[in-house]
């Protein structure tokens, strides 16, 4: 059996980058044009302060085949990286009238 021999311990952190958080955006039967949309919200963001441009780390479809079908897919996982704010709620950003986003997680240093 392994002992520890340092002063290690457990606690909330993130080795992902300054900020990471895991954006839900959901819709039923969700688009690709609208899937695009609020992607490019995330990425380009709006209002300084409110609604800030990040870095997209990741997109993923927790699917059983893991891909995302437009017209077909009901929610998209978005991990996003940046400072800045991200106002989520119902018809999330422009050009993606009907999509929901919900934070589900946040890694913060």
């Amino acid at each position: 059996m392994a002992t520890i021999t340092n002063n290690a311990i457990a606690k909330a952190g993130n080795g992902l980058g300054t900020r990471t958080r895991i954006i839900n955006l959901a819709k039923s039967n969700m688009t690709q044009a609208e899937l695009d949309a609020a992607i490019l919200y995330l990425a380009q963001g709006e209002t300084s302060g409110t609604d800030d441009a990040h870095t997209i780390a990741g997109v993923s479809v927790l699917t059983e085949s893991g891909v995302f079908t437009t017209g077909v897919t009901d929610a998209v996982q978005v991990a996003i990286q940046g400072t800045g704010v991200c106002t989520v709620g119902s018809n999330f950003g422009v050009g993606s009238t009907g999509v929901t986003a919900s934070l589900l997680a946040e890694f913060n240093q």
